[in-house]
C-alpha cells in the first residue's frame, strides 16, 4: 500500500512539473529579437511576467491599452515592455507583495496584510514608471540647451535641419534626448517627412519644452523662415527654464526641511537645553 502511495505521489509531482514546463514553454517566453532589454525588476521575473501577460493581458480594454502604451512611450519603455507585459508585471508584483504582507503580519491580521501588500504591489510599477518618466524628462531638459546650441551653430554654418540634428547627435553626450532625436533621424531616412517625424517625437514625449521646440521648428519649416533665430531663441528659453527650475527648488528647500526640523532636530535641542535645568530643579527639591 505504501509503495502505491509513493508511486501516485511521484506521478502527481511529475505531472505538475510537466504542466509547469509546458506553461513556461508556451506562455513564458516573448519575442525579444527586435525589442530592448526589459527593466531589471521585470527581467528577474521575465517568464512569470510573460505567463501573466499572456494569461490576463487579453482582459485589458483598448482604451486602457492605449493609455498604458502612451505612458510607456513617455518613459521610453515602449520597445522594452508591451502594455500586456507591464500589466503582467503589476500582477506579479501584487502577488509578491501580498505574500510578503502575509509573512510579516500576525495571525489575526494576515488578511489585512495580504490586501495591503497586494495593493502596494499592484501600484508599485505605476510609481516606478512615473518616477522614471520624471527622471527622463529632467535629463532631457538638462540636455536641451547645449543640444540646441550645436544645432543652431550647424544651421548658421549652412547645414539643413536634418544635417544639423545629425551633427548635434555626433557631438553631444548620450542620453534620452539623443535616443529620441536618433529615432527622428531614422524616421526621416526611412521616408517619413521631417515635420511628421518631429511631431511624432513631440507626441511620444508629451513634454512641454519639447512640444514648444517642435512647434517652433514645424512653424519655421512650413513658413520657410530662417531657423537660426528660432533655434537660438529656443535655446535661450530652455536655459532660462533650467535656471528658473533651480531657483524654484532652492526656494522649496526650506519648506521641505521644516518637517524633519520640527520632528527630529528641535526635540533633541530642547532635551539638551532642558536637561541641566531639570536636573537643577530636582537637586533643589522642586
Amino acid at each position: 500500500m505504501s509503495y502505491l502511495f509513493v508511486l501516485c505521489a511521484a506521478g502527481c509531482v511529475s505531472l505538475l512539473i510537466y504542466a509547469i514546463w509546458q506553461l513556461y514553454r508556451q506562455l513564458g517566453s516573448a519575442e525579444t529579437v527586435y525589442r530592448d532589454r526589459p527593466p531589471r525588476g521585470f527581467e528577474l521575473l521575465w517568464p512569470v511576467v510573460n505567463i501573466m501577460a499572456n494569461s490576463f493581458g487579453g482582459f485589458m480594454g483598448a482604451t486602457k491599452r492605449a493609455a498604458l502604451l502612451a505612458r510607456l512611450k513617455r518613459a521610453g519603455q515602449e520597445y522594452s515592455l508591451t502594455p500586456e507585459q507591464f500589466m503582467g508585471g503589476k500582477l506579479v508584483s501584487a502577488l509578491g507583495f501580498g505574500a510578503i504582507g502575509v509573512i510579516l503580519a500576525s495571525d489575526s491580521t494576515k488578511l489585512v496584510g495580504l490586501l495591503l501588500g497586494a495593493l502596494l504591489g499592484f501600484a508599485y510599477p505605476d510609481i516606478w514608471l512615473r518616477d522614471h518618466t520624471l527622471k527622463r524628462n529632467l535629463l532631457i531638459l538638462k540636455a536641451l540647451p547645449f543640444f540646441l546650441d550645436i544645432v543652431t551653430l550647424s544651421v548658421e554654418a549652412g547645414l539643413n535641419l536634418t544635417g544639423a540634428l545629425q551633427k548635434a547627435v555626433d557631438r553631444c553626450p548620450p542620453g534620452p534626448l539623443l535616443v529620441e532625436v536618433n529615432r527622428v533621424l531614422r524616421d526621416i531616412r526611412g521616408g517619413k517627412p521631417r515635420v511628421e517625424a518631429l511631431r511624432a517625437m513631440a507626441d511620444r514625449l508629451d513634454y512641454s519644452p519639447v512640444s514648444s521646440l517642435v512647434s517652433a521648428l514645424v512653424q519655421g519649416e512650413l513658413m520657410g523662415s530662417s531657423l537660426g533665430p528660432v533655434l537660438r531663441a529656443q535655446s535661450d528659453q530652455r536655459r532660462t527654464e533650467r535656471f528658473l527650475r533651480a531657483e524654484k527648488l532652492a526656494m522649496e528647500a526650506p519648506v521641505k526641511m521644516l518637517g524633519p526640523l520640527i520632528m527630529f532636530i528641535f526635540p533633541c535641542t530642547f532635551i539638551v537645553l532642558g536637561f541641566p535645568i531639570v536636573m537643577k530643579f530636582m537637586a533643589s527639591g522642586l
